[in-house]
């Protein structure tokens, strides 16, 4: 689950304090949602919300990768950046989000994927599968409308977002489990 464009939450160009890297970056993939500490190219100056290209080819900004972190790993500065490019960010993958929504499946007998949503027990998710079941969601928007008393599925998402950058959670919906933890974890649905 690599990323090829990452967004810049928060530029160190000192590194952290009594690191050894200079021009450390704090950032997040656009697409699969991974926090990267990256190590920016010499003379570069990146800002927070800078799209950077962190793929296989020659990379303009970005020197290398130093490795994923979590979301305990950020800076202050990065933290309060994380909740707007978040934002931004389920905007722009929304369908990738409806899909989950539309095809989410059970985890167990007693347990479903959509119950990892925070806020979502039983009846959110019984109303949920019957709505899909009735005609497939066709964005966020669709979904706020049609299961009522559901909190926002943007915040929804966020909430989960961020508890699994966290780490530690013994599922992950939206994102890779980070490297110290079992891979068997993630619950795939596309």
């Amino acid at each position: 689950m690599r990323d090829e464009y990452a967004i810049v939450l928060d530029f160190l160009k000192h590194g952290r304090a009594g690191g050894k890297d200079n021009r450390l970056v704090q950032a997040i993939g656009k697409d699969n949602f991974n926090l990267l500490e990256l190590v920016a190219r010499e003379g570069k100056h990146l800002k927070s919300g800078d799209q950077v290209y962190i793929g296989e080819g020659e990379r303009e900004d970005v020197e290398f990768i130093k490795g994923r972190i979590t979301l305990n790993d950020l800076t202050s500065n990065a933290s309060r950046e994380l909740d707007y490019i978040l934002e931004e960010l389920i905007k722009e993958n929304q369908e990738k989000f409806v899909k989950f929504f539309n095809q989410a499946g059970p985890i167990s007998t007693r347990q479903h994927s959509l119950e990892l949503l925070p806020n979502v027990g039983k009846k959110h998710m019984w109303k949920i599968i019957e709505e899909r079941d009735i005609e497939k969601f066709s964005d966020l928007k669709d979904i706020k409308e049609r299961v009522s008393l559901l909190p926002d599925p943007k915040k929804l998402i966020k909430k989960r977002l961020k508890k699994e950058l966290k780490g530690g959670c013994k599922r992950y919906i939206f994102t890779a489990p980070p490297r110290n933890e079992d891979k068997n974890k993630r619950i795939r649905y596309d």
